[in-house]
């Protein structure tokens, strides 16, 4: 049998995570079973190798690049991509992120395509606008993924998408890529030799909630003399933090990193990961820091008591309280102990429950219950369920 024509399509190929994760289940499609092609709406990234490009393409995926940049673009780029899916004729249309989702759902309609699927990968509280959208264009729509259950009940309540168009399909991570890796060399940053390091992930942007993390510091901080904090990450609110540290009098005790490409590296040699996001949908970072086998103190929102599970605890706080975010992580910089135990069984909850293999998995068992060649999976740890069972 020819495998199947699918079409995955992308807002760009950055490196985020759900960039990452796109990239993940492209590369490990079974492709006995489907013949992928890639669309990114933007440009081709630029440098590259700071890209999931090179990841399709080295899985030998033909990945196309339409050049959109700014949303005066998008009735220009929705046209070229009817065009390209025309040529391609696939059985199957998948889209990740707002833009490719809309984009995306309008020019298979118009090719034609007989199955569309989008991905919803956050909880939208700051863009009201895309879930106005979403509810009206979701007649196009066959299935939406979401990345988790919150995902799905926030968008079942507050966009009013079709109960049984929603499906919960968690993200997932390769945690060998996080067993004993190299762990880098903190110096360059300014931080000491064997100093305990708390690090946020993350891009420096309102949604992360990096200044509450810096405006509680002075608590944390000046009770572990020896601790630091470690920012990795680039966005648009870069400079304003860093004026909050020079405000906090911290330049010493907290540190930009930038962008860094080896986050595995990064996270071997810190104590533990903080994720103060006001919101979120299945946040990778912390997936990634569980997967490592660090402990980690989270906001409490969407998605981070699903990846905790009994864990979530002792290691998550309400956003905005400075008190709980303090003692938590002063708990567990201060406890050895109690950082390797919550490590521990971090690492073994993602070895259950979230793996990329299980992903990619439950992603194409959905694409054939869609096009009929195989039964609705049915996974029984979760991984993915039809929305009639799910929500």
């Amino acid at each position: 049998m020819q495998p199947i024509p699918l079409a995955l399509c992308i807002t760009d190929l950055d490196l985020g995570g759900a960039e990452r994760q796109f990239a993940e289940l492209a590369a490990r499609i079974d492709r006995n079973r489907f013949a992928p092609v890639v669309y990114c709406l933007g440009p081709r990234p630029v440098p590259e190798a700071a890209s999931c490009l090179p990841r399709i393409e080295q899985a030998g995926i033909d990945c196309h690049c339409l050049g959109a940049r700014a949303m005066r673009h998008f009735p220009w780029v929705t046209g070229r991509l009817t065009a390209l899916l025309r040529r391609q004729r696939p059985a199957l249309f998948q889209s990740f992120l707002f833009h490719a989702n809309l984009a995306g759902r309008l020019a298979a309609r118009r090719a034609e395509v007989p199955h569309v699927v989008c991905s919803l990968r956050v909880a939208e509280h700051r863009q009201r606008w895309h879930l106005w959208l979403d509810r009206l264009t979701q007649a196009k729509v066959d299935r939406y993924v979401c990345v988790s259950q919150a995902v799905a009940d926030f968008s079942r309540r507050e966009a009013h998408l079709q109960t049984e168009k929603l499906v919960v399909i968690p993200n997932g991570v390769d945690a060998d890529c996080h067993h004993r890796p190299t762990p880098a060399d903190l110096t360059p940053f300014g931080i000491p030799p064997a100093a305990p390091v708390v690090v946020c992930v993350a891009r420096l942007a309102r949604q992360k909630g990096q200044a509450w993390l810096i405006r509680s510091a002075p608590q944390w901080l000046g009770k572990l003399p020896d601790c630091h904090l470690l920012l990795v990450g680039e966005g648009p609110d870069r400079a304003s933090l860093e004026r909050q540290v020079q405000r906090a009098g911290l330049q010493g005790r907290i540190h930009f990193a930038g962008f860094i490409n080896d986050i595995p590296g990064i996270l071997a040699s810190v104590t533990a990961l903080a994720l103060p996001s006001l919101w979120e949908g299945m946040p990778n970072a912390l997936l990634e820091a569980m997967a490592a086998g660090l402990p980690v103190v989270a906001s409490r929102v969407e998605g981070v008591d699903e990846l905790l599970g009994p864990l979530a605890e002792r290691q998550t706080v309400p956003y905005g309280d400075d008190s709980a975010l303090s003692a938590r992580l002063e708990s567990i910089v201060r406890d050895r102990e109690l950082a390797r135990s919550l490590g521990n069984q971090n690492r073994q909850r993602v070895q259950r429950h979230f793996t990329i293999n299980a992903t990619c998995l439950a992603y194409q068992r959905l694409w054939d219950a869609l096009l009929k060649t195989e039964p609705p999976y049915r996974a029984p740890n979760g991984t993915c369920r039809d929305s009639a069972q799910w929500l």
